[in-house]
């Protein structure tokens, strides 16, 4: 009967121990972003393909950004790494390298202590035009040179 008792006992306390980690307290920062897709619309190649996500911390205590990765290596994020203070804003950019043509739909991925939004994914999207080839016709031709003569 004591072995049971004590076994009961000890079930008891490592229930209470799980309980007991549900009761952590989670982070009150929370992320909200002006947009969360940007369209560049039709664009020339090698233009500018860059933009500004505008977000607030909607939540009571700091916003921290550990991370943003863009979906593939053209796309580039840059993020304020200092913690950013409840009703405060900031931006975070993104340039897409316009060189290749045609449609573009990439995203970044945002990792942050938001409660509700850990892991928030923005988007670009749009069209890339080839740029307008030179037309070497169109070039005056060089005169021809007459090289000294050997009197």
């Amino acid at each position: 009967m004591k072995k049971l008792i004590v076994a009961l006992g000890a079930l008891m306390m490592m229930t209470m121990g799980v309980f007991a980690q549900d009761a952590a307290p989670k982070s009150k920062a929370e992320i909200t972003f002006e947009k969360e897709t940007h369209d560049f619309g039709k664009m020339k190649q090698h233009g500018d393909a860059s933009t500004e996500f505008k977000f607030t911390n909607t939540g009571t205590e700091p916003l921290i950004i550990a991370n943003a990765k863009g979906s593939c290596g053209c796309t580039v994020p840059e993020w304020p790494r200092e913690p950013i203070a409840p009703g405060e804003s900031n931006v975070i950019r993104v340039k897409y390298d316009s060189k290749r043509i045609g449609p573009i739909n990439k995203s970044v991925t945002i990792t942050s202590n938001a409660a509700n939004s850990p892991s928030k994914v923005i988007r670009i999207k749009g069209n890339i035009d080839a740029a307008p080839k030179t037309d070497d016709s169109a070039m005056p031709a060089a005169e021809p040179t007459m090289a000294p003569s050997a009197n």
